[in-house]
This record gives structure tokens, C-alpha cells and sequence, in this order.
């Protein structure tokens, strides 16, 4: 499932809507934890693409190749790719700084993510497993995991 972004930042908003509704379609809830930390990364990366780049890019999102009970138990790949050679760059945000904190959101939220080159251009990317009994979403702390029996 891929969708084309135009170097606009108000495609970020359009991006979010599309990966809600293939959500919904895989077998993850639009209310689950996953699904709200799914659309959190999307956002950031598209951001960074439209923003930094100011190239148009393309989102992927790659499911388990199962069914519905497969799909609660594998890893959900976000991809965006865009033809811009500059690579990535991380940043540290300080106190107000309104930027600088993407790529650590996604550090701090996905299992793996990282970049590679791609013809003229870089595909970034991330992955997040459902397998793993310690996830954490994006909107939960870790006590909430820690209480559940």
C-alpha cells in the first residue's frame, strides 16, 4: 500500500487520513495504542520529507502477509521515500525549539528504523513489532504496561 505526497506540508494531514483507513482495513483498530503510534511515525517522517526535502516523497505501509490474527502478531513497516541524496539528520531540540525532535521520536517509539540510499533519492523507514509483550504505545506509559495482568 503506497501513497503519493506532494512537497507540501499539508499533505501531512492527507497522509495521516490514508494510513487510518488502511488500519482499519489490516486488523488493527484505529483506537489501539499501535495504531496511534503508527500514525505519530508517519506523521514525523512525512514531515521530514516535505519539510526538509521540499520534495514530493511516497509512504508505505507494509502488513504481515496474513490474515487478521497474523497481522496482531507481526511487524508493521512504515517506508518513505523520497529523491532527495541529503541524507537524515538528527537533531536535539532545546527547551522552545519547535523542531529538531522527529527523528527522535521515531528513535524513541519504533523497534528499528533507518535509512538507506536509493537511486537519486533515500527510502527512511521503521518498523514496529506486535509480537512484543512490552510494547508500549505512544499514548500509554510504561507503568499502564506494567499493571496489566
Amino acid at each position: 500500500m503506497q501513497m503519493e505526497v506532494r512537497a507540501d506540508p499539508a499533505e501531512v494531514g492527507r497522509a495521516r487520513k490514508w494510513a487510518r483507513s488502511r488500519l482499519a482495513g489490516s486488523g488493527i483498530g484505529v483506537d489501539e495504542p499501535l495504531a496511534e503510534t503508527l500514525i505519530l511515525l508517519i506523521s514525523e517522517l512525512v514531515t521530514n520529507a516535505v519539510v526538509h526535502t521540499g520534495c514530493p516523497a511516497v509512504l508505505r505501509m507494509l502488513f504481515p502477509d496474513a490474515g487478521p490474527a497474523e497481522a496482531r502478531s507481526g511487524t508493521v513497516r512504515v517506508e518513505v521515500a523520497d529523491i532527495s541524496s541529503r541524507p537524515p539528520r538528527r537533531r536535539r531540540a532545546e527547551g522552545d525549539d519547535t523542531g529538531g525532535r522527529g527523528l527522535e521520536l521515531v528513535d524513541g517509539l519504533a523497534d528499528r528504523w533507518g535509512w538507506q540510499a536509493e537511486g537519486n533519492g533515500k527510502r527512511i523507514w521503521c518498523e514496529v513489532d506486535r509480537r512484543a509483550a512490552s510494547w508500549v504505545g505512544a499514548f500509554e506509559s510504561p507503568r499502564a504496561v506494567t499493571n496489566r495482568a
